[in-house]
């Protein structure tokens, strides 16, 4: 018994598995992120934002009681500007003065309030330089 295939069958499917490769593929290009600013960068920026910088102290507050609270800095240091934030949630273990982290959130009233959670510390590079100090 021969089976006489449909070619409209065969012609609808592979439009359907088109389409659904074409949007896998903007999706995972365009993504749909937050943008990602340094502190210099934020000012003038509304909604929410991916905020990269240099914890500079002194950290004071609770994050679970009233919120975690520190300042950005850039990471490069060509700048001097320096945004407060304030974080509810879990804290890395690595979280300190100094340390390089990537928060979610939005530019409130001048300072910048983190999402729960959001807070991710950057692991120091075990290729940088010591410094001079180091023996």
């Amino acid at each position: 018994m021969a089976r006489n295939a449909s070619p409209a069958r065969l012609v609808i499917a592979l439009a359907v598995a088109g389409a659904l490769a074409i949007f896998l593929v903007y999706t995972s290009i365009a993504g749909g992120g937050n943008p990602s600013l340094s502190p210099s960068q934020l000012t003038g920026h509304a909604g929410r934002v991916q905020l990269a910088g240099m914890v500079v102290g002194p950290v004071t507050g609770d994050a679970h009681a009233g919120g975690l609270r520190f300042q950005l800095r850039d990471i490069s240091g060509h700048s001097t500007a320096k945004v407060p934030v304030r974080y509810m949630g879990s804290v890395p273990d690595l979280f300190r003065v100094g340390r390089h982290i990537v928060v979610d959130g939005q530019l409130r009233r001048g300072t910048f309030v983190a999402v729960p959670g959001s807070l991710i510390t950057k692991c120091p590079s075990k290729y940088a330089p010591k410094s001079s100090g180091s023996a």
